[in-house]
């Protein structure tokens, strides 16, 4: 069988890998003309790095990463600090697999060279897809510049706007959800010893929430941010902002906030849609993976992860299903529709636990944090995320057992 699969982004990679690992005859059609992410970091738990461990990508992988021991809560404005979770050495004894952090380009490189050491002309570059036909027989797609490619099924792995998307689904209507959010890589020997510590850290406030975390391997700190504002409505990780707009955004919040915002070069700002989870992915020969069928608000750490599993997964279905895409594809669905729409919804639930008014009141903000992260309900909100098992979820009639991505 041979395979188109339009996105050279961690879904799309994750999927080519998977698959030409189980002999498949794979392509990647990437738009860009160089192979490279945005400068962001994405967090990775158990539950992903288990897929990246079984593509064989563990010392890559690890060899770029940071590892938090831990991740904490801070108030926004005085800067008292909770434990929310333990991690490093807690996260593989209970889960199998390490929680990392680590920044997208090392990732997608990772993957890039997973897939050029088994197949190294399978990532085409530079070709923009408009458009995406099929028959009964076979699917062909349509770039820019008049190039044409054909294969027997197709995967669109193209983002949050996909072309692959609107041509089988139509347009999609996303709601503005009144946030903006801010982003930016800072060098940790810019910023004082106390930021150093390997702890991701979520400060939450009324109207706004902060998150940084390290990343390779703690060279790097990852500085994210959303600020409740009506005003920006660009949906683009590439629009540059400045310091003083992000500085404005954050005032009242403690000074290590501000020692951040100050340290990073160039913000860049987007603003946050809301999408409803869809019903199904696929229609013929062609199906969606990622952010292309599911984006999610970043408020439960796991749109990287979403993807990586959805890779996974996909790859597994296709192999146990022989030539019959169609089971392929409806075992697919079936085995990561429900969790994914469930993560989409929880992170939509996080954004009022995130900015809750109590949290503008210092007396209130105690009460409402040991209220809203006692141990048992952070239980509740996260050990089912990392404990899924991408490798073993069942992809064909009676298949229960896992199938061996090598």
């Amino acid at each position: 069988m041979k395979i188109s699969i339009v996105g050279g982004g961690i879904g799309g990679l994750t999927a080519a890998l998977g698959l030409l690992r189980q002999g498949f005859d794979v392509e990647v059609f990437e738009q860009a003309p160089e192979l490279r992410e945005v400068g962001a970091g994405v967090q990775i738990s158990a539950n992903g790095t288990r897929v990246l461990f079984a593509l064989g990508l563990e010392k890559e992988i690890m060899d770029v990463a940071s590892e938090p021991g831990g991740k904490q809560i801070r108030l926004w404005n005085t800067g008292k600090t909770w434990k929310l979770f333990d991690l490093g050495p807690v996260s593989v004894a209970q889960y199998g697999f390490p929680y990392i952090t680590i920044h997208r380009n090392d990732l997608h490189q990772a993957l890039a060279a997973g897939i050029r050491k088994i197949a190294p002309d399978a990532i085409k570059l530079g070709m923009k897809c408009i458009g995406v036909d099929q028959t009964s027989r076979t699917v062909t797609l349509r770039f820019a510049d008049g190039a044409t490619a054909a294969s027997d099924i197709a995967i669109g792995a193209d983002g949050v706007h996909s072309v692959i998307r609107e041509a089988l689904f139509g347009v999609d209507k996303p709601t503005f959800t009144g946030i903006v959010a801010w982003r930016g890589v800072i060098p940790v020997d810019r910023l004082p010893e106390r930021f150093h510590l390997p702890v991701g850290t979520n400060w939450i406030g009324p109207g706004g929430h902060v998150i940084h975390y390290l990343l390779r391997r703690g060279e790097l700190m990852n500085y994210v941010s959303v600020v409740e504002r009506d005003n920006w409505q660009v949906e683009s990780w590439s629009v540059a902002g400045t310091v003083e707009e992000c500085l404005a955004d954050y005032q009242g919040w403690h000074e290590d906030v501000h020692t951040l915002i100050k340290a990073i070069d160039t913000p860049y700002k987007w603003a946050l849609m809301l999408r409803q989870p869809m019903k199904h992915w696929t229609q013929g020969r062609v199906t969606l993976l990622g952010d292309a069928c599911h984006p999610t608000l970043p408020f439960l750490a796991q749109g990287a992860a979403m993807a990586i599993e959805d890779g996974f997964v996909l790859a597994r279905a296709l192999a146990a299903n022989g030539d019959d895409h169609r089971s392929a594809f409806r075992h697919y669905e079936a085995a990561r529709n429900d969790r994914t729409s469930k993560i989409v919804k929880g992170a939509e639930s996080n954004l009022g636990r995130f900015h809750n008014p109590a949290l503008s009141d210092t007396a209130l903000a105690d009460a409402y944090i040991n209220a809203e992260w006692e141990e048992s309900k952070v239980r509740q909100r996260y050990e089912w995320l990392f404990t899924y098992d991408a490798t073993t979820v069942p992809v064909s009639a009676g298949l229960t057992t896992s199938v061996n991505a090598s």
